[in-house]
């Protein structure tokens, strides 16, 4: 679940940045008294997320419009569903619209892609598929609860979650063991240490250190089974860099552990859904 203070301070950002000189258009052709009924309609089939977003936007502007999910969160809809219904006063509508579309786009994109990587996995397979931290600033936490939505997992969630020692952090420690050997030494015992290696070399410092977590950067498939085949026993094997869905199957029958996909994210295509408004009074 989304918690309530993340949410609130997102949509209020996101509504100041909309209505911060208010919305003159409606203001000059709806009638304070004019009520209207709006019906969220999907334009094409995606994964339903953002309902609790999208409701409370209109909330906020209207503590007494009324939203009415038409189709569960994580469902799966088709073209022309509906999926949420709003009513009340129709400028308040007319205002929220955008912020509240935005969101529900946004977030059903991302649920939509993520279950997709989830369905490439085969069945049977243990492979997680999880997000990384490019998100957009701010809405992260937005994000990764699309992503869960759509069946995938989320890796760490900020810098304070594990330790996951990248290329410029070998680059300042002088080298993977040093890298490895400091933070084991200066970490809490409570958290992992994940190691990112873009060879063989690497990869073998790595294991030697004691890494729990090894995560092959841009392995192409064929390296990625020497990889797995080194770190068998040893640690967990992740793989990132250059992934798609096509080589989801053949990672996984590989016994690849995690797969992170920063697509997920950050490339995922907003979802097609409009506000379709009905004039009741």
């Amino acid at each position: 679940m989304l918690p309530l203070p993340v949410m609130d301070a997102a949509i209020e950002r996101a509504l100041l940045e909309d209505l911060a000189s208010g919305d003159v258009t409606t203001e000059a052709i709806v009638p304070k008294t004019a009520r209207g009924l709006g019906r969220a309609v999907a334009k094409q089939p995606l994964v339903v997320c953002g309902g609790d977003v999208f409701a409370r936007v209109f909330y906020k502007l209207d503590a007494s419009i009324r939203v009415e999910r038409r189709i569960a969160e994580g469902s799966r809809a088709e073209s022309g569903d509906v999926l949420w219904i709003v009513e009340g006063a129709t400028g308040k509508i007319l205002s929220g619209e955008r912020t509240a579309l935005n969101f529900a786009q946004r977030m059903s994109g991302i649920a939509t892609l993520a279950a997709r990587f989830v369905a490439a996995v085969p069945p049977g397979s243990s492979l997680a598929i999880v997000d990384t931290r490019k998100t957009t600033p701010g809405l992260r936490a937005l994000e990764r609860y699309a992503v869960r939505t759509g069946g995938a997992k989320n890796h760490r969630n900020d810098l304070g979650s594990m330790i996951l020692v990248k290329d410029n952090h070998v680059a300042a420690a002088g080298g993977v063991r040093a890298a490895v050997e400091l933070a084991r030494a200066r970490a809490c015992h409570a958290l992992r240490i994940e190691v990112e290696v873009t060879s063989f070399e690497e990869l073998d410092e790595a294991l030697d250190a004691h890494a729990d977590v090894v995560m092959l950067d841009n392995f192409r498939n064929e390296d990625v089974a020497n990889a797995v085949a080194r770190a068998k026993g040893r640690a967990i094997v992740e793989v990132s860099g250059g992934i798609t869905l096509e080589r989801i199957p053949e990672l996984a029958r590989l016994g690849v552990d995690v797969v992170s996909v920063g697509a997920l994210t950050h490339s995922a295509p907003a979802a097609d859904i409009s506000l379709e408004l009905e004039r009741l009074g």
